[in-house]
């Protein structure tokens, strides 16, 4: 556990100043890799687990699961959920804001969907359908982030025939003039 100075080295507004920072490091992560590459290298492994396991807490106490359940589930003692509990009632704004967001991407967009099954689809369509099929798919089933990055990249495969023409007039010049 970490060691506190009873008299703070730094004033408030310095400490302030750092706790944002960090806040703003954390926030500038793009992918859960990268924040975990943060969070190791910044946090010891008991307090990694610590913090993950509080996420967990409030996350079943939201869930409505009672004390003796947690306990069982996580194996944590009655005070430590007790603390999260507190935490929850006097601000948890934090805690509730990102289970909302876990629980949004942990439940599939394609839930409602029968699975994907390729054997399906040899037997129904020769070879040749198979990229359109997979494209009309994934393009139902895309999220508006997703399509936007394809656009693009359609986009760009439409500049490559130009481009190509390009090349040979520039590698014709340059066999001509060797």
């Amino acid at each position: 556990m970490a060691k506190f100075p009873r008299k703070p080295k730094m004033d408030k507004s310095e400490m302030q100043e750092i706790i944002i920072d960090f806040c703003q490091a954390i926030a500038a992560t793009k992918s859960s890799q990268e924040a975990a590459q943060l969070l190791t290298d910044l946090l010891g492994k008991q307090e990694l687990e610590m913090l993950a396991m509080r996420l967990r807490i409030a996350e079943l106490l939201l869930d409505e699961q009672t004390y003796e359940q947690i306990r069982k589930i996580l194996k944590v003692s009655q005070a430590t959920i007790a603390r999260v509990q507190t935490w929850l009632q006097t601000s948890g704004d934090g805690y509730r804001l990102i289970i909302q967001r876990i629980k949004g991407r942990s439940q599939s967009r394609y839930e409602n969907e029968k699975p994907f099954k390729l054997s399906g689809i040899k037997k129904k369509y020769p070879l040749y359908f198979w990229p359109q099929i997979v494209l009309e798919y994934w393009v139902k089933n895309s999220s508006r982030k997703d399509k936007e990055q394809m656009q693009k990249l359609l986009a760009k495969i439409n500049d490559k025939p130009k481009m190509y023409k390009e090349l040979e007039g520039i590698l014709r010049t340059n066999n001509s003039i060797v």
